[in-house]
C-alpha cells in the first residue's frame, strides 16, 4: 500500500497535458489543483514554456524534485510514453483521465495491455484511465476536470466513472466526503485497493460505491469484509433488469457476474445493497449512527390513519413485520389515545393529537420488547406545530439505542421540522414510505453485520476417506475432455462427502435395463444421458412392469444406435423414488465470470422461481442463513420433521460446500434434494468437468479462501504432551475467551501493552479471519477429555508491501516449554510460502524473555519510542 498512500497523500504533484486553452480538460484540472497552493505543482507541456504565469516543463525527467504523483490529461495514444517516463522517473503512482481506452476498442484494449505491462514493470500504481479523477478534501487536493468542490466530511465515493452528479447531490443536501474516486478502466487500481487504504483513513467513517462490475472480486471481498466489520459499505449497482445487465456487459467489454451473485456477495461482506442513488444519502446517516434495529418489528404511530396504512403497505411489501403491541403495553395505551383507537398497529392517535399524546406513545413503544423499532409520523392534522413537536423525537432519541425515524409530512413547516430533527441526527423523511424503507435497509444492515459476528456452532472437520482416487477419476476425465463425468463416479463423490443418496444404478447396455429395474424397484426415474455431450438428459417416469416394457422398446428404438458408439456413448441412470415427492430442492455449483464457483440453491416446483445464490466456503451459520434466504427455513421450520429436515440440510450443504472447495476440476455440479418424513435423500447428480482446469494455484476456482487444513500438524511438549497446531476457526471463540480469562495481568499486558476488555467484537474478530490475508495458529491439548487452548501466534500480510507482522501468545502454565519458538517457527514457514520479503513483531523493550527468543531466531532487534522494540526477520534470498 506504499506507493497509494504517498501518491494519495502526495509532497508534489505533476500535471502531464497542462494547458491554459480555454475550456479544456488540461486547464480545467490545473485550476482545481492550483487549489492546493502549499504543494508544489509542476505543469509539463513540451509547447509551453508556462502555463497561467507557472514555468512548465518539457517532461518529467525535466522536473527538479521528486515526484508524489502524476495526473496525465493527454491523448490516448501518448499515455504510454508518458506513463514510461514517469516509471523511470521513480514516480509512484499516476492518475490517468485520458480517455479511449474501452475494452470494446480493439486498439483501447491494446493501450490497457501496454499500461498494465509499464505498472508491472516500474511497480508504478495507476487509477484510471477514462476516469474522472480524485479529490481529497482534507487536505486541498483535487485532480479533477469537475466544478464541484465537495466540503470536508466522512464519507468516502468510489464509482468507476458516475460520480459528479453523486457529489452534486450529496453537496445539496449538506454532506461532506473525505474521499471522491473514479476508477474508470481499472487497469491496477480498484475497489478493494481504495477500501483497504480507506480502512487506515481516520477521516472516512462510511463508504458509498457506486458499482457496475467488481474487477479484482478476490480482493474486493477480501478488504470490504474486513471493513465492515467496523464501520459501514453502501453499495449502489444498477443492472437488476436484463435489459439493465446488458447495458453493463457492453460497457465493461466482457460478460459479468449474475446480479443475484452480486447481491449474495454484499451479504456475505456485511455491506448494505441499496436500489437508487436517493437511498445512498438517506442511508448513510443512519448507519453510521450504528442504532440498527435487532429485528424487522416496526411500530407505526401516526395521527393520520390513512398514512398509517399507506407505510403499512410498503413495510408487508417490502419483507417487514408490523409490531403486535404487548397487553401491558395496549393497557398502558388506552389511558391517553382517544376511544375510538383501534387498539392495533398502526397506531392512529387521531389527527388533533398534542405534544403529550406522541411523547407517552413514543415511550410506550420504546419500552415494549415486541417492538424493534418505531415510526413517528406527524401531519398538519396535529395540534402542535411541526418544530416544536420535534423536540419530542429529539428528547426520546437521545434516551434510548432502540432507533426511531419520522416522516413530517406537509409543506414547509414539515420541512422546518425536518430540518430541527436532522440538525439532532434523527433520521427525518418528507414521506413514510421513505422512513420506512430507510428501517428496513437498517435491519438489513444488522443482518449482514450479525452474520460477520455470529459464532458456529462446532463441525467435526475430516476429509473425506477417497478423496485422492476421486481427485484421479474427475482428472482423467478433464483430460479425456469428457463433458459429463460418469455417474458412478458421481456417486462416489457425494458418498464420500457423506451425502446420502436415493438408490441407483447405471447400466452401459439397454439389455441390462429390464433386470436393473427389478433390481432396483419400482417406482423409478430412467435417465438416459450421453456422456460426452453436455446437453439435456432425457427422463422418463416408470411407475409399473408394463410401463417398463414399453418404456425400454421406446428408449432402445431411438437411443440403441448409440449405444457404445464411441463419441456418442450413452448412459442409463435408474433411479428409485423412495421419498413422496412432496418438497425437493435443487442444488448446484457453477461458475460465475467474475466470481468464480458459486453454490445455487431453489426450490424445483417453482419453474422460473428464484434460485438464492451463495460463495463457498460455508460454514454452519452460512448454510443456515443460505436456507433462510432460499425460504426452506420457513417452510420447515414449524414441525419436528421439519427442524430435523433442516438439521440434515445444513450438513448437507456443508458437505457439498466442502466437495465444491476440494475439487477445482469440476465446472458444474447439480443435484436434486429430495425432503421426506424421515431423511433427506440426494439424486439426479449430474457433474460437468472443467474445461480449463488450472492447477498452477491453490484454489483457484475461488474468490474466498478456505480452511488453509494444511496447516494443521502435530508436536509435543517436553513431557510427552501431544500439542495440536492448526489454524483458527470462527467456533473457536469460547475456547479463546477461556484462555485469555485465566491468563495473568502480566502475560496479557505483554501482548496487547495496554489494559484491554475481552470483549465479543474482539474474540470475533480474531476467530473469523480471512485466510488469504491473515494466518492464526492455535495451541491445543485434551486435558481430563476437554480439548483447550494454550497459546497461538498470528500473521497478517499487509497488502503489496512484501511484509507480514506478527505477534505470539503463550498461557502462562505452558511458558518455558518450547512452544513460543514452535509457533514462530511455523509463521516463518507460511511467511517463505507467501513469498513475503519480511516479517516483523512490536515487543515491549522489557519483555527480555521474547527479545530473547527473537534473537535466537535470526530476528534482528531495532528499540523504538515509548518503551517499545521492533524485531525484524529479512526472507530474502
Amino acid at each position: 500500500m506504499g506507493n497509494i498512500r504517498e501518491m494519495l497523500n502526495p509532497r508534489s504533484v505533476a500535471l502531464v497535458g497542462a494547458t491554459d486553452k480555454e475550456n479544456s480538460v488540461g486547464r480545467a484540472v490545473l485550476t482545481n489543483l492550483l487549489q492546493g497552493a502549499s504543494r508544489p505543482l509542476y505543469p509539463i507541456n513540451p509547447n509551453r514554456n508556462s502555463v497561467l504565469g507557472i514555468p512548465c516543463f518539457p517532461s518529467i525527467r525535466d522536473v527538479p524534485s521528486r515526484v508524489s504523483l502524476a495526473v496525465i490529461v493527454t491523448p490516448a495514444h501518448t499515455v504510454s510514453t508518458v506513463a514510461r517516463e514517469c516509471g523511470e522517473a521513480g514516480v509512484p503512482g499516476a492518475i490517468i483521465l485520458s480517455s479511449g481506452f474501452g475494452e470494446a476498442d480493439p486498439q483501447g484494449k491494446i493501450l490497457k495491455e501496454e499500461l498494465t505491462e509499464i505498472r508491472k514493470r516500474y511497480g508504478m500504481r495507476i487509477i484510471g484511465p477514462d476516469c474522472l479523477g480524485v479529490i481529497l478534501p482534507h487536505i486541498n487536493l483535487n485532480t479533477t476536470f469537475l466544478t464541484t468542490n465537495p466540503k470536508p466530511g466522512n464519507i468516502a465515493l468510489i464509482s468507476r466513472v458516475l460520480g459528479d452528479a453523486i457529489l452534486e447531490w450529496g453537496g445539496a443536501t449538506g454532506i461532506g466526503f473525505s474521499m471522491f474516486v473514479s476508477l474508470g478502466s481499472m487497469v491496477d487500481v480498484g475497489y478493494g485497493d481504495l477500501i483497504d487504504f480507506l480502512s487506515e483513513d481516520y477521516n472516512t467513517t462510511s463508504i458509498m460505491i457506486y458499482m457496475e462490475n467488481v474487477g479484482d472480486a478476490k480482493r474486493f471481498i477480501s478488504a470490504a469484509r474486513g471493513f465492515a466489520l467496523r464501520k459501514p459499505i453502501l453499495v449502489f449497482r444498477p443492472g437488476r433488469s436484463e435489459i439493465g445487465a446488458r447495458f453493463i456487459v457492453a460497457r465493461a467489454g466482457g460478460p459479468t457476474g449474475d446480479d443475484q451473485v452480486y447481491d449474495a456477495v454484499f451479504k456475505r461482506v456485511g455491506a448494505v445493497r441499496v436500489s437508487n442513488i436517493e437511498d445512498l444519502f438517506s442511508m448513510v446517516r443512519v448507519l453510521d449512527a450504528r442504532r440498527l434495529p435487532r429485528g424487522p418489528r416496526l411500530a407505526i404511530i401516526t395521527n393520520a390513519g390513512d398514512v398509517g396504512i399507506m407505510a403499512t403497505d410498503t413495510l408487508v411489501e417490502l419483507g417487514g413485520e408490523l409490531a403486535i403491541p404487548s397487553d401491558a403495553n395496549l393497557n398502558k395505551l388506552d389511558f391517553f389515545l382517544p376511544e375510538q383507537w383501534g387498539r392495533d398497529d398502526p397506531i392512529d392517535m387521531a389527527g388533533h393529537s398534542d405534544m403529550r399524546r406522541y411523547m407517552n406513545t413514543i415511550e410506550a413503544g420504546l419500552h415494549d420488547d415486541g417492538v424493534d423499532g418505531i415510526l413517528v409520523i406527524y401531519t398538519p392534522r396535529a395540534r402542535a406545530g411541526a418544530s416544536d413537536l420535534a423536540q419530542i423525537p429529539i428528547e426520546m432519541f437521545q434516551k434510548t439505542a432502540k432507533p426511531i425515524i419520522v416522516a413530517w409530512i406537509g409543506g414547509e413547516r414539515a420541512a422546518e421540522g425536518c430540518r430541527i430533527l436532522l440538525q439532532n441526527n434523527v433520521p427525518a423523511y418528507a414521506t413514510a414510505e421513505e422512513a420506512v424503507k430507510t428501517y428496513l435497509y437498517m435491519y438489513r444492515y444488522r443482518k449482514n453485520i450479525d452474520l460477520l459476528y455470529e459464532t458456529p456452532g462446532e463441525v467435526i472437520h475430516a476429509d473425506p476417506p477417497l478423496k485422492n482416487y476421486l481427485k484421479t477419476a474427475v482428472g482423467q476425465a478433464v483430460k479425456d475432455q469428457r463433458r459429463i463425468l460418469g455417474t458412478e463416479h458421481a456417486l462416489d463423490l457425494l458418498k464420500n462427502y457423506r451425502i446420502r443418496t436415493v438408490k441407483t444404478a447405471v447400466v452401459k447396455h439397454f439389455d441390462e435395463m429390464l433386470r436393473t429395474v427389478r433390481e432396483v424397484g419400482l417406482p423409478l426415474l430412467l435417465t438416459i444421458r450421453r456422456v460426452h455431450e453436455d446437453g439435456e438428459d432425457h427422463i422418463i417416469s416408470v411407475a409399473t412392469e408394463e410401463e417398463a416394457e414399453k418404456v425400454y422398446r421406446e428408449v432402445k428404438q431411438r437411443f440403441g444406435r448409440e449405444d457404445h458408439a464411441g463419441k456418442q456413448e450413452v448412459e442409463i441412470i435408474l433411479q428409485k423414488v423412495v421419498v413422496p415427492d412432496v418438497y425437493r430442492l435443487k442444488l448446484e455449483s457453477k461458475r460465475d465470470p467474475e466470481f468464480r464457483t458459486v453454490l445455487g440453491l431453489g426450490r424445483v416446483q417453482e419453474e422460473g422461481g428464484k434460485v438464492c445464490m451463495a460463495l463457498p466456503p460455508l460454514n454452519q451459520t452460512l448454510a443456515r442463513r443460505f436456507l433462510e434466504r432460499a425460504g426452506v427455513y420457513s417452510a420447515l421450520k414449524d414441525t419436528d420433521a421439519g427442524r430435523k429436515a433442516l438439521a440434515k440440510l445444513e450438513e448437507i450443504l456443508l458437505s457439498f460446500s466442502n466437495l465444491v472447495v476440494d475439487f477445482a476440476e469440476i465446472e458444474r455440479l447439480e443435484l436434486v434434494l429430495w425432503i421426506g418424513q424421515s431423511d433427506v435423500l440426494a439424486g439426479d447428480v449430474k457433474i460437468i468437468p472443467s474445461s480449463d482446469y488450472d492447477d498452477s494455484t491453490p484454489y483457484p476456482h475461488l474468490v474466498i479462501a478456505p480452511y488453509p487444513s494444511r496447516y494443521v500438524t502435530t508436536w509435543s511438549l517436553p513431557d510427552g504432551t501431544e500439542v495440536l497446531l492448526r489454524p483458527i476457526r470462527p467456533e473457536d471463540e469460547p475456547m479463546i475467551l477461556e484462555m485469555l480469562a485465566t491468563l495473568s495481568e502480566e502475560a496479557l499486558r505483554t501482548r496487547f501493552f495496554t489494559p484491554r476488555a475481552i470483549t465479543h467484537d474482539l474474540l470475533i474478530r480474531s476467530c473469523n479471519i480471512d485466510y488469504d490475508r491473515e494466518i492464526a495458529i492455535v495451541a491445543l491439548v485434551k486435558k481430563d477429555g476437554k480439548k483447550r487452548i494454550i497459546g497461538g501466534s498470528r500473521l497478517i500480510s499487509e497488502p503489496d508491501s512484501g511484509n507480514g507482522q506478527f505477534a505470539i501468545l503463550v498461557h502462562d502454565d505452558y511458558q518455558r516449554m518450547g512452544l513460543g519458538a514452535k509457533l514462530i517457527d511455523i509463521l516463518i514457514g507460511i511467511a517463505q510460502e507467501k513469498h513475503l520479503d519480511e516479517i516483523y513483531g512490536l515487543v515491549l523493550t522489557e519483555n527480555q524473555k521474547m527479545l530473547a527468543l527473537c534473537r535466537k531466531l535470526g530476528f534482528k532487534v531495532k528499540w523504538e519510542p515509548d518503551g517499545v522494540s521492533r524485531v525484524t526477520l529479512s526472507l530474502k534470498v
